[in-house]
């Protein structure tokens, strides 16, 4: 049931999550093709991706017991603004004529660092905020990553056309605006909800104290087999999704298909397809077995597109096949979400979530970086291929072991699932999950 006003945060929390991440899609390709405009390399543009990467995964290591303490509010505004900063200081720099390529790296860097804090503030939000507008889990954590891949569709289209008409520069400079809105709602909207505070009356800090925080939620994780089946796949597939996004779509785009305006369209019609399969998953998910769907909708969006773009150089077959995995992965993320937010409790939710970060973008950083030297040593049909052979041989995980039985509801044996729908294979309650994302 809801409570009065209850509906605002929940609403907040989503319009702000989809400003940030349309600012995000004018970085997936602003970024990427900044890069190869100013330098002309694709392992240099793979670099730069491996620079924006390693600091997620560092702030996601270390980061969940830091949102508990300073707050969920607090973290997503400060993570906003200082994004905002360092993309609108690298077309600045540019402009003036003192932007060097470590210092591209660098910025990028400073993102890294402090954007997946902010997200992972806003996602962790998500069952407390749903619960107050009376909100079912499911539909909540469906509702939220179709809003995150509505905003990457639109955010894409927008990238597109405007690099095509204005430069990358001025869609780096939009990018940092956004972040400054997200913040903005942020602090407004979510003031005085008491689920995006900061712990009431904290231990007082300590290094012992906080490896034992951060402890928890990798005990939590290295006990459930489900939840570390799941980190470790989708850990492999965001690299190869990284060397496809960062490296391999933009050079395909830049060399064969016309420019900015095909990788905006390709990239936009995924998203407008992802946004459909949620909003279905949603509406009708819940009549069909999680496993058979996630792996139907990994087999999708997975090795496809590389497929088919090595062996055309056409804009057409290749927007028909993203059309197609956009769908299949539209349903990967409402699952994982559901999974994880039955599975972890609120109390260990941060932290859990900062492991399951951390897990699932651990290859992340290697994914730009591999894609640009294949490139640039073996050619670019090569690396589609190879790089799409391994992600078809790692999206049948789900069919061949038994751990992944555990994605219905039931649970599975070994891992009971407690009375409030949250598994207990973990240690003892404590404080606040993200769910892994693809």
């Amino acid at each position: 049931m809801s409570t009065p006003g209850g509906r605002a945060p929940l609403a907040t929390v989503l319009a702000a999550n989809a400003i940030s991440i349309t600012g995000n899609s004018l970085t997936l390709i602003g970024v990427p093709w900044f890069a190869l405009d100013t330098t002309g390399s694709p392992g240099k543009a793979g670099l730069v991706a491996f620079c924006a990467a390693v600091p997620v995964v560092v702030s996601a290591i270390v980061g969940g017991p830091v949102i508990d303490r300073i707050g969920r509010r607090r973290i997503s505004v400060a993570s906003d603004l200082v994004c905002a900063v360092a993309l609108a200081a690298i077309p600045l720099l540019h402009g003036a004529g003192l932007l060097r390529f470590w210092m591209l790296c660098a910025l990028m860097a400073v993102t890294g660092l402090f954007h997946a804090p902010g997200e992972t503030a806003r996602s962790v939000l998500i069952p407390g905020l749903a619960r107050r507008a009376g909100t079912p889990l499911p539909r909540a954590a469906s509702l939220y990553d179709a809003v995150s891949r509505g905003a990457r569709m639109t955010g894409a289209a927008l990238a597109g056309v405007l690099i095509a008409v204005l430069g990358a520069d001025t869609v780096l400079l939009l990018d940092a605006a956004t972040f400054g809105l997200s913040a903005l709602m942020i602090l407004v909207g979510l003031r005085g909800v008491p689920s995006a505070a900061p712990l009431p009356d904290p231990a007082p800090f300590s290094l012992s104290g906080y490896r034992a925080e951060l402890r928890e939620g990798y005990t939590f994780v290295l006990r459930s087999r489900l939840l570390l089946g799941v980190v470790l796949m989708v850990m492999v597939t965001n690299g190869l999704s990284q060397a496809w996004s960062s490296v391999l779509l933009p050079v395909h785009a830049r060399e064969n298909l016309g420019g900015s305006a095909a990788l905006g369209l390709l990239v936009a019609v995924f998203g407008g397809c992802a946004l459909l399969g949620a909003l279905l998953y949603g509406a009708f998910g819940h009549r069909f077995s999680r496993r058979a769907v996630f792996t139907a909708g990994f087999l999708l969006c997975g090795a496809p597109p590389y497929v088919v773009a090595a062996l055309t150089d056409t804009t057409a077959p290749l927007l028909v096949t993203m059309a197609a995995s956009g769908f299949g992965a539209g349903m990967l993320n409402p699952i994982l979400a559901t999974v994880a937010y039955e599975r972890v409790p609120d109390e260990l939710r941060s932290r859990v979530s900062g492991v399951t970060t951390a897990g699932v973008l651990l290859a992340t950083p290697l994914g730009g970086l591999v894609a640009g030297q294949l490139v640039e040593r073996n050619g670019l049909v090569t690396a589609l291929l190879a790089l799409g052979a391994v992600y078809f041989l790692v999206t049948l995980a789900p069919m061949v072991f038994p751990a992944w039985r555990g994605m219905e509801p039931s649970g599975t044996k070994g891992e009971p699932v407690s009375s409030s729908g949250s598994s207990l294979p973990g240690p003892a309650p404590a404080p606040g999950a993200t769910p892994p994302r693809r």
